[in-house]
């Protein structure tokens, strides 16, 4: 029998502060909550919907730096997002690169996950 992968479920990112994930996912990366659950008091499973899959960030499973799934967003426009995460302080781990189909750059969350910004070029 072969298994049968349907879609992805969420991406995972443990975090160790609910008040500053809050801040950089939804506020400076302007992403909206979709499901939000207070396992206990403080201890919080948080779903952000991007284009139909889901992000979550939990500190059920507290991070321990440096650790999890990368992320790769697709942006609107990466020369206004870099800019953004400039002005927030936020250190570029990986300086804008130009690829054929497309742009990139990495940062990485306070919790030490990789996120990279990603535009893919128009084709003609």
């Amino acid at each position: 029998m072969n298994i049968q992968v349907k879609e992805i479920a969420f991406v995972f990112h443990p975090v160790s502060d609910i008040a500053r994930a809050r801040d950089f996912y939804g506020k400076l990366l302007g992403l909206k909550i979709d499901l939000e659950l207070e396992f206990a008091p403080g201890v919080w499973w948080i779903e952000y919907d991007i284009a139909g899959v889901a992000l979550a960030v939990s500190n059920f499973f507290p991070a321990t730096g440096g650790g999890g799934a990368g992320l790769a967003l697709e942006v609107v426009n990466l020369d206004e997002t870099l800019a953004a995460i400039k002005a927030a302080n936020v250190p570029i781990t990986l300086e804008p690169q130009d690829f054929p189909p497309c742009r990139l750059f990495s940062i990485t969350s306070p919790d030490g996950h990789n996120i990279t910004f990603h535009q893919r070029k128009a084709t003609s």
